[in-house]
Parts: C-alpha cells; sequence; structure tokens
C-alpha cells in the first residue's frame, strides 16, 4: 500500500504515543538509556538505532499487530547494547519475546505495508 505525506503526518502522533508507551514498557526490563525517539515515514525500514542511542522508527507501525509492534521496540532497544545481530544480542531478545523467530517471519510477511 501506498503511504502519502499526508497519511504520515495524519498518524505520526498516534504512533509516537504508542511506541513511546511500549518502550516505556519494555525499558523497564532493559533498562537501557535513550537519547531520542523519532518517528519517521521511512520506505525500507520498520526502526533503527544510532550508536548515539538515538531510536527511530517507522509510523506505518501503528498499522501492525500489537505483538509485531513489540517486536520491533525490543529489537531496537536491544541494539542499545549489542549493534549487531550476534547471539548475544537474538538472547537479548529473547529474555522478553521467547517466539521472536515467529515473529520476525510474520513482520516478514508483511513488509507489502512498507
Amino acid at each position: 500500500m501506498l503511504y502519502t505525506r499526508v497519511d504520515y503526518l495524519k498518524h505520526k502522533q498516534a504512533a509516537r504515543t504508542l511506541i513511546i508507551e511500549r518502550i516505556e514498557y519494555f525499558n523497564q526490563i532493559y533498562k537501557c538509556p535513550i537519547r531520542r525517539i523519532a518517528i519517521r515515514n521511512q520506505k525500507t525500514r520498520w526502526g533503527s538505532c544510532s550508536r548515539k542511542g538515538n531510536l527511530n522508527f517507522n509510523f506505518k507501525m501503528i498499522f501492525l499487530p500489537q505483538y509485531l509492534i513489540d517486536y520491533i521496540v525490543v529489537h531496537e532497544l536491544c541494539h542499545l547494547t549489542h549493534m549487531n545481530h550476534s547471539k548475544k544480542f537474538w538472547q537479548h531478545v529473547a529474555r522478553v519475546i521467547p517466539d521472536y523467530l515467529a515473529r520476525k517471519n510474520d513482520l516478514r510477511k508483511t513488509v507489502k505495508l512498507l
């Protein structure tokens, strides 16, 4: 589905509210310092993390089921500790999302939203 700038502006604040709520919930477990959270209209990514502690999320996440939103949020939070996809990174994700592989596969199937 194609989203316009108008769609982005219309849904950006709702996405921010939802994503921040989930970050606050999961960060009670991970306790990662977060510098900045940005909501963007990305074409190919659901989320990203910088070495400076900035988290970026795609506004289109708001159209995903809750379990996939949680997977993306936890995935990016874990990158604040492990800036790679090493075994330790996935163990960190599995602490909270033990079925991360199934969610990861479901998210790949949902890529058409981008």
